[in-house]
Formats: C-alpha cells, structure tokens, sequence
C-alpha cells in the first residue's frame, strides 16, 4: 500500500458503530458536537448501523438532516463491529480517528486528551484503559483472563484491549484490514504493521443508560480463536513453507527413524538367532508409516501455499509503505 499524500480535510473523525441504539444517539451526537465546537475542531462523525432492526437509521436521517458533519453508513443486515469498523475507517478523512461505542459508556469529553496525544505526543495509537468498571463479575473476569492471554502471545502490553475508546493516525487504519472479531486485536495489528508507538490512557467507563450488552460470553471464545489466527498470519503468512515445511521434514524425519530402527532391530535378531517379528505386525509400523505421511503433506502444503504467497505478492504487493521520497516528478 502507497500512503496518500493529501491532508486529511477535517482533524477529528469519530467512527461509531452500533447496533439497535435509537435511544442513545440523539443525546451522543449532541455530546459529541458539544466537545468539537468547545475545542474548535473541525469534524466529522460516522454512524455505521450494523443492521439494527429498531429505529437507529432512522435517527441516524435526522441527525445528519439537521447536522451536515454527520454521515450514516446502513449494514442490510448483522455482520459485527469489525466490518462496521473497517467499513467505517475507510469511509473517514479525519487526521485523527476516534472510535467510540453508541450505548454511552464512552465518553466523548476524553476526545480532547485522545487528540493530543496523537497530534502531539507522537503515537500512532491510543487505547482507553476502563480502569474501573461498572460491568458485572460474568464480564470483568472473563475480560481480564482474555488481556492477560493477548498481552502473552502479541507483546503489546495494554491493559484493556477490547475498549471501544480509541485514537489513531488516519494511515494507521487505512492500512490495516480486519475482519471476523479482529476489532479486538487492532493494536496488535497496527503494531505488526510497523505502526508500534502505542499508548493508553485511563478513561471514564459510565454504566450504561439505555437498552441492553449486545455480547455474549462466546464473543471470548471467538476472540481467542482470532488472536492465534492473526498471530500465525503474522508470523508464517508470507512464508508458509518455514511452518508446514518445517513440520513436514521433522515429521518424515521421525517416522523414517522409527521405520529404520525397526527394521534394524529386526535384522539384528535374525543375526543373533533370536525369535523376531515383521515389521509390519509391529503397530508401531503403522505409527510411523502415518507420520511419513503426514509430513509428506505438511511439506506439499507449504510448498503449494508459497505458490499462492508469489502470485497474491505480484498482484497486490500489499506491504505497509511509510513514505516516499524523490519520485514525485515521475508519477
């Protein structure tokens, strides 16, 4: 990916994503809107309806017919924060994003603070840390568990992973894609993308005013699925073959030994004259007989799995460019 050279036309985009919160919309964009005229920023706010069946879009109309900053993007159906969030970052112009919840437990007033410290304070990302929470005990434990198994396999030590409230450079999420669950992992990703200037801050959790959580305990589940699977991405997904082939030479390695031991325990009995047995009555034969096998394939599958790694290479070229310089004169 080639970074744009453009300025961004406003300084603060808000990216909200929601689902069935009709209620809670008229009294955030007034909140919002009463932080960006106070600060002086010049602004847009994003609504993305993740296919509310209440009568959010419907708000969402009147909100951006009475206010031209405000813009609404509707899902036909559910699909989940982390589409509403991609489809959202690339929609925005802001130089700073800043992602929020629409059910209120967000609080707009950290805007101000969230846009200094990228602006001038130099990071990438910042993370808001619900240091104190007003959620019950089924929600904070699993929580904490899920931090503390993130921070170990990404080495990105943030408190609070999962916080709606965050802050980014424009180019950070213009240069990431994230889908299933992986909303969660955004700083994770915006640091193996090379963009590892990350902080925190501990922001105001407020309990929620309006309606119900739309989560689940399954969402935990789900979530640690996504993080090793962005993890691996991470690590092999440009070479494959440095994992499958790797496994497939260990696991041909092993089974040709057991093979090559069994077979020379066989002839060294013959040759002792001592009573023995085919290899192939031994089970352990056929133990090693499936290792040679599935070795083989690891090591096909990584060698295939190259072959796409070149070719989606030579299509996309879809590295994270930093900058450009002396070619301009060129394009």
């Amino acid at each position: 990916m080639r970074p744009s050279k453009s300025e961004p036309s406003v300084q603060v985009s808000v990216v909200v994503p929601l689902y069935n919160e009709d209620e809670s919309l008229p009294e955030l964009h007034d909140w919002i809107v009463r932080v960006m005229k106070e600060n002086g920023y010049t602004y847009e706010i994003l609504f993305i309806d993740d296919g509310s069946r209440d009568r959010s879009w419907e708000v969402i109309e009147a909100l951006s017919g009475r206010n031209p900053h405000v813009r609404g993007i509707r899902f036909s159906r559910n699909y989940g924060k982390t589409a509403a969030l991609q489809t959202g970052f690339q929609a925005i112009n802001g130089r700073v994003v800043i992602t929020m919840d629409a059910d209120l437990q967000d609080s707009p007033d950290e805007i101000p603070d969230l846009y200094r410290m990228i602006t001038e304070e130099g990071y990438d990302l910042v993370s808001g840390w619900k240091k104190k929470r007003y959620d019950p005990l089924s929600k904070t434990i699993p929580t904490k568990l899920y931090n503390a198994a993130t921070r170990a396999i990404s080495d990105v030590y943030l408190h609070d992973f999962n916080c709606g409230l965050k802050a980014y450079r424009c180019e950070v999420v213009k240069n990431m894609i994230i889908y299933g669950e992986m909303h969660r992992y955004i700083p994770v990703i915006a640091k193996w993308n090379g963009y590892d200037r990350i902080g925190e801050k501990v922001v105001q959790h407020r309990a929620r005013k309006y309606g119900t959580t739309k989560f689940g305990l399954e969402r935990f589940i789900y979530g640690f699925l996504d993080l090793l699977s962005i993890a691996f991405v991470n690590k092999f997904g440009r070479r494959p073959m440095h994992f499958f082939g790797s496994m497939g030479i260990l696991m041909f390695f092993f089974g040709s030994m057991i093979t090559l031991w069994l077979i020379a325990e066989k002839l060294w009995k013959i040759y002792m004259l001592k009573p023995y047995r085919n290899v192939t009555d031994n089970p352990l034969f056929f133990l090693a007989l499936v290792v040679i096998i599935l070795g083989t394939q690891f090591f096909l599958g990584g060698f295939i799995g190259e072959l796409f790694v070149k070719q989606s290479v030579k299509k996309t070229g879809d590295y994270v460019i930093a900058d450009i310089v002396g070619d301009e004169q060129n394009q």
